[in-house]
């Protein structure tokens, strides 16, 4: 009985790791290919470049962009009304593709930018951070980095004013030592 329960679980482990995952079935554009050049800020236009042999040449790529008030956005030359929006680009015929995305005036978070080939199937992602227009804003820091909240003494002071009371303790637990020898004597 114990042979055949552990044959079982032995099919069962090589079942699991010999079939592949459904994710692994799907066609997946390497993230190496895929490059946003440009400063994500509001209005700002940002290039989500697709390299060579990300889809299949010459195939149609249909592209989608979510996030944040996408509706502001364009994608190349096509401006939607909805969250999100789509627009359909041919590949060079090395599989490279190119998209210009046109942030909205008032963009803030991440827009995601998914790309699928309509013949192959393969699927790239690509991500735009916008920072909020009042990041940082109220900061008294003149570089213009976080403001300090916490104590801006050197530490020297304070290695110095914890060695001097370590010190003190010292002295006053040797004056006892003492002080109790010479009455013990």
């Amino acid at each position: 009985m114990f042979k055949r329960s552990l044959a079982v679980a032995a099919l069962a482990v090589l079942a699991i790791f010999s079939v592949p995952a459904a994710a692994n079935a799907a066609g997946y554009v390497p993230e190496g290919n895929v490059i946003v050049e440009g400063a994500p800020a509001p209005g700002a236009v940002v290039q989500v470049i697709f390299t060579e042999e990300s889809f299949t040449p010459g195939e149609n790529v249909s592209f989608t962009l979510s996030g944040e008030n996408a509706a502001g956005a364009t994608l190349a030359s096509i401006r939607a009304v909805v969250n999100s929006q789509s627009l359909v680009k041919s590949a060079t015929g090395t599989g490279a593709v190119t998209l210009d995305v046109t942030l909205p005036s008032d963009a803030t978070g991440t827009y995601t930018t998914t790309a699928t080939g309509l013949t192959s199937g393969r699927v790239g992602t690509a991500a735009i951070t916008v920072a909020a227009v009042d990041a940082g804003a109220g900061s008294s820091n003149s570089d213009g980095g976080l403001a300090s909240t916490g104590y801006n003494a050197p530490m020297l002071a304070i290695w110095a004013g914890a060695g001097a009371l370590l010190l003190g303790i010292a002295l006053v637990v040797v004056l006892g030592i003492v002080r109790r020898q010479r009455s013990a004597a």
